[in-house]
């Protein structure tokens, strides 16, 4: 039998889907939780275990990640009668993986604690194809020993794995990791549109910027969305929205300005008013296509 901690996964989407099944990969008892019956079936046909609610899911789970889209969803699984805080047993380690704000961590490290339940906020950067090679970066906050116990288990995840502070410190830097990420897709997608309409060849281009200084993580992976105008989503622009307004609102809070950020907050705000919600966060590009004038 494994000697590895018996897990419960809780949101099986485009990010929790291939986690989940690195961890099945790497040797862990996962029994997850989702609503779609689809995403359970794919989870199972990969040698994990599917249960029909959080309860059945967490009941003897020695940690309990979860990964759902923003902090109202944790909420709705973490607490009331059904949820991991009243069903998981005492000792258990729960990870919180979703991109939420850095109150909501705290809030829930401090509700955990009077059950007994030890609690991580570990955000991830790297988008679909991240979680499907296993190479994310986690940024954690919380206890130094409940680190040094996950520490494993994300290593089946990423490759950059960190400890930014105490709790909530992990979703601060994963707020600041998504104001970089937009401005960086921002001024990808102007400098394409800069390019075409200079009548260079923009796959030339790209190749040059992306082995100077201007080259990025953003950039090589995005590479391909720009030239083929395929917004397929990795990372959807509805989840940057989300993010965009925890870093402005986080920011807020401590009183540090955003002048850039606020921008391309209202640029990400345009565009999903537009219906591009539910593309890649790469359709920034869309925007300024139509701020250019053409019709997209």
């Amino acid at each position: 039998m494994s000697t590895l901690p018996k897990v419960a996964w809780i949101g099986l989407g485009i990010m929790g889907s291939p986690m989940s099944e690195n961890l099945v990969e790497a040797g862990y008892d996962v029994t997850g939780h989702t609503l779609e019956r689809e995403k359970l079936d794919r989870l199972t046909a990969a040698g994990g275990t599917a249960a029909a609610s959080v309860a059945e899911a967490v009941r003897d789970a020695d940690v309990i990640v979860t990964m759902v889209p923003a902090s109202p969803q944790v909420e709705a699984v973490a607490y009331g009668p059904d949820g991991i805080l009243e069903n998981a047993r005492r000792g258990a380690l729960l990870i919180d993986m979703s991109s939420i704000t850095p109150q909501t961590s705290v809030d829930l490290a401090a509700a955990a604690k009077e059950k007994g339940i030890r609690v991580l906020d570990a955000p991830v950067s790297g988008g679909e194809a991240g979680a499907i090679e296993a190479v994310l970066s986690i940024m954690v906050g919380g206890d130094q020993a409940d680190f040094d116990e996950a520490k494993p288990l994300f290593e089946a995840l990423g490759k950059t794995i960190v400890r930014c502070g105490p709790h909530g410190s992990g979703q601060t830097v994963k707020a600041a990791n998504q104001l970089i990420v937009a401005v960086n897709i921002q001024a990808c997608a102007e400098a394409v549109v800069f390019l075409e309409k200079s009548g260079v060849d923009l796959a030339a281009a790209l190749d040059v910027l992306g082995g100077g200084l201007a080259g990025s993580t953003v950039l090589a992976r995005k590479k391909d969305n720009f030239l083929k105008r395929d917004f397929t989503p990795g990372f959807r622009i509805d989840l940057h929205h989300k993010d965009m307004g925890i870093v402005t609102d986080a920011a807020r809070t401590v009183g540090a300005a955003l002048p850039v950020g606020a921008v391309v907050a209202q640029l990400v705000t345009s565009l999903r008013a537009q219906g591009d919600g539910g593309l890649d966060h790469s359709a920034l590009l869309r925007a300024v296509e139509r701020l250019s004038g053409a019709r997209v």
